[in-house]
């Protein structure tokens, strides 16, 4: 089961064949079951953004400038935007807070943002915290604890029955609808007032912001103002009225939180302010273009639900056999499946030049979904699809994790700003050179850029619910596509096929020519190849 959650190091081949044995469990037996008479009061966005203060700044520069896009848009790459980027939308946020993630993960830099919302709170800022029950085991289980502060409210999604001690508890208490617990709610909105928002690949966590004290997620934001943040309000209210959204309050109380508390929980020492600079939210400097939200259905993920052929990932398929030049796609877990690759050779008949830059098996917090990418990339190579893994220790220079010069976090120069990177003790270790791509994005002819939550996998195809922002615009597509090309260059092994057999091809030194995958042990690629057969595409 594929997880994003902290960052570690490279899993040991023991860690992977215990979440193996963990996955068959969940595939024989039953077990425990959720609450059937459950209160959950309808809301919605704020309507009426006009008196609040985005709400004035937005109205006010589309009016002055005449603008024939009602949306703007901003790429958030580096960390240090991205992080200060979620700060400013909280202080700046007049009467209501939305929150949709995946994952939010107990440590110092979510402690600090999950202070700033009680702060926002207490003035009286309406906040809704819509949050995958996944990950909301352990030490994580204690970001809950903002349910029972006054004027927040939060729902966990397609929650799973069974103890919040360890995710093994969690799992073993779903084995009688595996089914139901292996979908899972991947979409991520950060929205203020209904006027300003944010959406991409990042969850909320050290990780993510570049403070992983072992390794970091390279990842891609775009923050989004004006018309189309109304359309991601929307989408939030569909899953937070949504049936499969249940208040904290119906699954367990605040004695049951503290019962799971340790000495060193990190949220209760956050970091203090980071000192940063705020971001700029003026629409000034935002780029306006015409853009379209894909979104898929709330109910995607009930399994009685089976058979939708109108996914987010089906649209960019869509898009994708639509491209006449150039598709270049960052995918950190990428298992095509038939359809794409279908796709992908209708594409290179057509001479369409397709670049995929994904994770190397070292790179990757996943192993299992290398497995399945592993499964298809003899026949990419062979139909002309050019391949990029990226490795997991990075070059020299500056780094892609803080917002430097190099690399898809730094924010291009194009059009957009970069940021230095906090200075260490703002949140944990700054530097640490081992990184995995996290990012989901796609440029199609430079001139259609996609950001979202969704990978290009059959995960999130059939089974996750996922999110996506398609705005046409050449300047953003150049953009995301200069973030790209120091990694491509500098961060990235080019995968080739020579005399049929796979060849690594360095940028720092020889092509690497083996049987096994560059960098990774040899006792978890030994493993991969014993039990990765056995599982399923779609499950990977």
């Amino acid at each position: 089961m594929q997880q994003s959650s902290r960052l570690q190091s490279q899993p040991s081949p023991l860690s992977v064949l215990r979440l193996f044995i963990a996955w068959m469990a969940l595939c024989l037996t039953a077990c425990a079951s959720l609450p059937s008479e459950v209160q959950r009061p309808v809301s919605h966005a704020l309507q009426q953004a006009d008196d609040t203060r985005l709400g004035r700044s937005v109205a006010e520069h589309i009016a002055r400038t005449g603008q024939r896009h009602g949306s703007g848009f901003r790429l958030l790459g580096g960390t240090e935007a991205a992080y200060t980027s979620r700060l400013s939308l909280i202080d700046a946020a007049d009467k209501t807070l939305d929150l949709q993630y995946y994952a939010i993960l107990a440590d110092p830099s979510t402690g600090q943002l999950l202070q700033r919302l009680r702060e926002a709170a207490a003035r009286g800022v309406r906040v809704r915290i819509l949050l995958d029950d996944f990950n909301t085991t352990g030490a994580n289980a204690q970001v809950l604890r903002l349910a029972f502060v006054p004027n927040i409210e939060v729902r966990l999604y397609n929650p799973l029955p069974g103890s919040r001690r360890s995710l093994a508890g969690r799992l073993l208490g779903s084995l009688g609808n595996i089914e139901q617990a292996q979908r899972r709610m991947h979409n991520k909105a950060f929205i203020a007032d209904n006027t300003v928002g944010i959406t991409g690949g990042r969850n909320l966590g050290d990780a993510y912001f570049g403070q992983g004290e072992e390794s970091n997620f390279i990842d891609l934001d775009v923050l989004a103002a004006g018309r189309i943040v109304r359309t991601m309000s929307a989408s939030f209210d569909a899953y937070w009225n949504n049936e499969l959204a249940y208040p904290v309050q119906s699954l367990l109380s605040p004695d049951e939180l503290d019962a799971l508390k340790k000495p060193d929980d990190p949220l209760d020492q956050p970091d203090a302010d980071p000192g940063a600079s705020p971001l700029d939210l003026s629409p000034a400097r935002l780029t306006w273009a015409p853009s379209l939200l894909l979104v898929d259905k709330a109910d995607k993920i009930a399994s009685e639900q089976e058979g939708q052929d109108d996914t987010v990932v089906d649209g960019l398929l869509r898009l994708m056999a639509a491209t006449r030049e150039d598709l270049f796609i960052v995918s950190p877990y990428f298992v095509p499946g038939e359809p794409m690759m279908d796709v992908f050779a209708q594409l290179r008949r057509a001479g369409v030049r397709v670049r995929v830059l994904t994770n190397s098996l070292a790179a990757t917090d996943a192993p299992l979904a290398h497995v399945g990418y592993a499964r298809y990339r003899k026949r990419l190579l062979e139909m002309g699809v050019e391949l990029y893994e990226m490795r997991a220790e990075l070059g020299a220079g500056d780094s892609v994790l803080t917002g430097g010069s190099a690399g898809m976090a730094r924010v291009a120069r194009r059009g957009s700003e970069s940021s230095p990177p906090r200075q260490p003790g703002a949140g944990g270790s700054v530097g640490a050179s081992r990184a995995s791509l996290h990012a989901k994005t796609l440029v199609l002819d430079h001139s259609l850029l996609v950001v979202g939550s969704m990978n290009l996998d059959l995960r999130s195809q059939l089974q996750n619910s996922e999110i996506a922002l398609l705005i046409r615009s050449g300047t953003l597509a150049r953009q995301a596509e200069d973030m790209a090309k120091p990694v491509l260059e500098q961060d990235a092994y080019r995968v080739a096929l020579e005399d049929g057999r796979l060849v690594w091809h360095a940028p720092d030194g020889p092509p690497i020519r083996t049987r096994f995958e560059p960098d990774a042990g040899l006792g978890m690629q030994w493993l991969l190849k014993l039990i990765g057969p056995l599982a399923p595409d779609a499950m990977l």
